[in-house]
């Protein structure tokens, strides 16, 4: 089955015209201040298997409606920045833009998972021009947003890899490992942006 039906074809339209949205607001935004709002955008739709076993791990019925109303990363974003300050310009931009609803958001930079993980999650709700599986003629959409600094990045990569791989005889030792390299990371961070402050004020 593809758990999408008919509304298949809207995720990659509303994929790419609020991926214009964003780089238009970096260009403005390197127009007036001379900083880029991130290093990367990296974005997907969820495959159909994916959100199909997704439904089935989470306790919802396998259905159009679960897939793109309950579960909500059916179409996902992950922006890199090269400073924590930036990640937050970005949210508050987020939340100024038009037609865009903020229905989620976990900072976990400032409450930091007991792992060592940070990044700042947002879902957002997209009110767009096509229909949606409840009937509506402006449709609403869903997008999951991660920002990440490029050290959060690495790490969040390094811990991704080891979640999924089987058998790891040091585990422990990994785990502790990469909690202390988190830190050390966010510490590097933390000076990074320092530095940049101290260079604007000249």
């Amino acid at each position: 089955m593809n758990i999408y039906g008919n509304y298949e074809k809207y995720l990659d339209m509303i994929l790419d015209e609020f991926s214009k949205r964003v780089y238009k607001l970096n260009d403005e935004y390197k127009l007036n201040t001379g900083y880029k709002l991130f290093e990367h955008f990296i974005s997907r739709i969820k495959t159909n298997d994916s959100m199909i076993e997704k439904c089935k791990r989470k306790g919802f019925e396998v259905s159009t409606h679960s897939a793109l109303k309950e579960i909500k990363d059916a179409i996902g974003v992950r922006m890199v920045c090269g400073f924590v300050d930036d990640i937050y310009t970005i949210v508050g931009l987020f939340k100024d833009m038009e037609n865009i609803n903020v229905v989620e958001e976990k900072d976990y930079i400032l409450n930091v998972k007991p792992n060592g993980y940070r990044s700042y999650h947002m879902i957002l709700e997209v009110i767009t021009p096509y229909p949606d599986c409840e009937g509506n003629e402006n449709g609403r959409y869903y997008i999951e947003i991660q920002l990440r600094t490029i050290a959060m990045d690495s790490w969040a990569s390094l811990e991704h890899q080891m979640k999924y791989k089987k058998n790891i005889s040091n585990y422990e030792r990994i785990t502790k490992e990469l909690k202390r390299c988190a830190d050390g990371l966010a510490s590097c961070d933390l000076n990074m942006q320092t530095i940049r402050k101290l260079i604007e004020e000249g």
